[in-house]
């Protein structure tokens, strides 16, 4: 399930690309409920967000959106009744202007607009030919210098872990993704414990000639929880 928000600049503002920390920060203090259990929850946090869009400076009354996301509906739905009339993400401040909650249909064309981070742990450094240069100890996150056969071997193995996490059970496929097609790298700016931190991402499109039961729920869970 998905909140969208369409907000209006407060005033003229410069897209802050250091976000992301600023963006989780806001989700954390309006989903008051499930907080401490989600901020001090080790792993998979089941919600994603996706950057302002469209992206760029701003102007006063400019309008911009923004896209919450989450598997578990019942945060949606109290985001959605408890978000405030002002939203203030750092530096940069916006009046809501409306607020909609919906869920995303899986399409044939599946376009990853908020770059997707893949972790590969050491373990698999070997079974996806990790070059020796490039390994470090305990992970390192794909790049397009490293096979795509990794990438979309460890999105999908990533994506069941979370789907069997979330609901408890286990789902049986034979094959998640189909076509793909990559767009670039992006290089996410994150602040952890005070310190900034770079995360390697990509962009994405996804094609699918047709679907099973299980891939559709998979994939479905993917856009509400997140595809890294």
């Amino acid at each position: 399930m998905r909140l969208l928000l369409k907000m209006e600049a407060k005033k003229d503002m410069a897209y802050d690309e250091k976000y992301f920390h600023k963006f989780q920060g806001f989700v954390y203090k309006h989903i008051e409920p499930y907080y401490k259990e989600l901020h001090d929850k080790k792993g998979y946090k089941f919600f994603c967000f996706s950057n302002l869009f469209p992206i760029g400076d701003m102007k006063k009354e400019d309008k911009r959106n923004w896209v919450i996301s989450s598997p578990d509906s019942a945060m949606i739905k109290w985001l959605y009744t408890n978000i405030p009339e002002e939203i203030h993400l750092g530096e940069m401040e916006f009046f809501l202007k409306e607020r909609k909650i919906f869920v995303p249909k899986v399409e044939k064309k599946i376009v990853a607009a908020t770059p997707i981070i893949v972790r590969i742990p050491e373990k698999n450094y070997e079974k996806y030919g990790i070059p020796k240069e490039y390994r470090k100890k305990r992970y390192i996150y794909w790049r397009p210098c490293y096979s795509f056969d990794a990438f979309v071997k460890q999105l999908e193995e990533n994506l069941l872990k979370k789907y069997e996490e979330f609901y408890g059970k286990k789902i049986k496929i034979d094959k998640l993704f189909e076509f793909f097609k990559f767009k670039k790298s992006v290089a996410n700016h994150v602040i952890i414990e005070g310190k900034e931190q770079i995360f390697i991402g990509s962009l994405w499109e996804f094609y699918f000639s047709k679907f099973t039961k299980e891939q559709k729920e998979i994939l479905k869970f993917g856009l509400d929880a997140g595809f890294g």
